[in-house]
């Protein structure tokens, strides 16, 4: 039974991920309603619980929290932004994936309604909701999101990143690009070793080990982009080249893909063309930092 002692809260769009949010509401003892076009996705938390209620605007008037969890940012404008609907001072939570630009147009868009905003991004998988491991970012007016940080606590590890709306999606993409590069990284070592007979399995603890050595220098190495300064106290980007095309002959030699190290060589030639071959490697943050037109 639900403890009407805690927040009531409202989810609006029950794809996976949003049925685990509400779920985990649930169990954190939250009353909750919930709403989605199919109605039957709903079945198993009403079981659980939960309310359907029959339609948007009967669903955010049942909750002092209005969690999002839709397709994306243009479905989240067609549900709310029906001529019935009142925002009027509600407080959305949106959770839909989307770039940064479309979350700061969504906080005005919806502070113009007179809803407080905070724009939101899951670092989790939909089983870890709940959890301790499930990572959930939010940006937007602290006093917002400290209102409500006891209630949304029962969705796992809530990450307050600041005041621009922009933030959540921003740090969304760059784990992407961290979670992507550390994985292709281990599929080019993978490829190469498979040639002489060691499998993923042998391989994979000594890869772990080179990624949590190589994680321990991104302090340091901030610490030179913050101050632009990139003096090579361990090895010079010219010397990274070098094993750079090592990589590339060796992965061409024995029929791997090389199209990953010569990429990122490619990077680094222009950036020692551009008179930084003697700093370290943190340098080609001015490459990383501007777009390339070929």
């Amino acid at each position: 039974m639900n403890n009407t002692t805690e927040t009531p809260v409202t989810i609006i769009g029950l794809g996976r991920m949003g049925q685990a949010l509400a779920s985990a509401f649930l169990k954190a003892g939250h009353p909750t309603t919930v709403w989605n076009r199919t109605a039957s996705k709903a079945d198993q938390l009403v079981a659980e619980g939960a309310v359907l209620a029959p339609t948007v605007s009967d669903a955010l008037k049942s909750g002092s929290l209005t969690i999002v969890c839709v397709t994306d940012y243009q479905a989240m404008h067609n549900l709310l932004g029906a001529d019935d609907i009142d925002l009027d001072g509600m407080t959305l939570v949106n959770l839909t994936s989307g770039d940064s630009t479309q979350a700061r147009e969504a906080a005005q868009w919806a502070e113009q309604r007179g809803a407080r905003y905070l724009d939101g991004a899951i670092m989790a998988i939909p089983p870890a909701i709940g959890t301790a491991e499930a990572t959930i970012l939010h940006s937007g007016p602290q006093a917002d999101f400290e209102a409500h940080r006891t209630t949304l606590d029962a969705l796992g590890t809530v990450t307050y990143l600041g005041a621009d709306h922009g933030l959540a999606s921003l740090y969304d993409v760059a784990g992407l690009a961290m979670m992507w590069s550390v994985l292709n990284a281990w599929l080019q070592g993978t490829a190469l070793l498979r040639t002489a007979g060691v499998d993923a399995v042998t391989y994979a603890p000594f890869a772990q080990q080179i990624a949590t050595g190589v994680a321990a220098w991104l302090p340091g190495h901030a610490e030179q982009i913050d101050s632009s300064s990139f003096p090579a106290k361990v090895a010079s980007l010219e010397t990274h080249v070098r094993s750079m095309a090592h990589l590339i002959e060796e992965s061409e030699a024995v029929g791997v893909n090389a199209e990953l190290p010569k990429l990122i060589k490619a990077m680094a030639d222009r950036a020692i063309a551009a008179g930084h071959g003697g700093e370290q490697y943190p340098v080609l943050i001015e490459e990383f930092g501007k777009p390339r037109h070929d």
